[in-house]
């Protein structure tokens, strides 16, 4: 193969890789200050309950995190164990 079709293929992954590893874990951070944030009003509101929804949140908080990860887990997978490299003859 030619050095500069390596070249273009390995700076198309590297972006759309760390495209993807934004938009991924964004997300994931945006909903998990809204789930804290409303779970403190819950527990202003009604104090009683507390630990019920503190128990929730973390349970919601470790989903949450668990999606970044995988995120973070496939754009390794692209970057070091390219599957579609094989697609392109590299």
């Amino acid at each position: 193969m030619e050095a500069d079709a390596v070249l273009q293929f390995a700076i198309v992954t590297t972006i759309v890789t760390g495209a993807a590893i934004v938009l991924g874990c964004i997300t994931p951070a945006l909903m998990e200050g809204r789930a804290v944030v409303r779970a403190f009003d819950n527990m202003a509101r009604q104090p009683s309950v507390a630990d019920r929804i503190r128990g929730i949140l973390f349970v919601v908080l470790a989903i949450l995190e668990s999606t970044a990860i995988y995120v973070l887990l496939v754009c390794l997978i692209l970057l070091f164990a390219n599957p579609f490299a094989t697609l392109f003859g590299f």
